[in-house]
């Protein structure tokens, strides 16, 4: 049963989590929580200037503080920051009341959908896709520990919150 279950997305920045967050959302009739969106909205900066003011470290305590709210909720749709995973903490809360789904790509479909940002403070660096198979390499065993891993290659977030709610309930 979906209802009363989070559902909760992780996966690398550009994988789509937002987009197919507020589709799944909308199918469901759930709620939808973007968690850097919060982040910055509690911080009252973007996520690039908490980076290069504070640094990661702040951050990613600011990130917990925000997933440990969020996932005391129910019945929402949870889009999580690509680093989320990384603190074993944070996963253990999010799979309390939730589904925990991946969303994974290509490093080369995910270095052309953040090209056009400059946003990702990770990225910005001399070889981004460099550092996009770096950063992947090291996160995907904890990517791989979701209940429900989706590829999102050549997908729209319509067709990939169809695949997930199939997934879901058996499908």
């Amino acid at each position: 049963m979906i209802s009363k279950k989070n559902i909760v997305l992780t996966g690398f920045m550009g994988t789509g989590k937002t987009a197919v967050g507020r589709e799944l959302a909308r199918m469901l009739g759930m709620g939808f929580v973007e968690l850097d969106e919060e982040i910055e909205r509690a911080e009252g900066m973007k996520i690039k200037d908490i980076f290069s003011r504070f640094g990661e470290p702040y951050f990613r305590d600011k990130e917990t503080e925000m997933v440990k709210r969020f996932a005391a909720q129910e019945g929402v749709v949870i889009s999580t920051g690509g680093g989320v995973v990384l603190r074993q903490e944070n996963m253990d809360a999010l799979r309390e009341k939730g589904i925990i789904v991946c969303l994974w790509a290509s490093p080369e479909t995910i270095l052309q959908r953040t090209s056009t940002s400059d946003d990702r403070p990770l990225l910005n660096v001399d070889d981004p896709l460099k550092k996009i198979k770096e950063l992947l390499e090291y996160r995907r065993p904890f990517y791989e520990k979701a209940d429900i891993m989706i590829d999102t290659e050549g997908k729209s977030p319509h067709e990939i919150a169809k695949e997930i709610v199939q997934k879901i309930r058996g499908g």
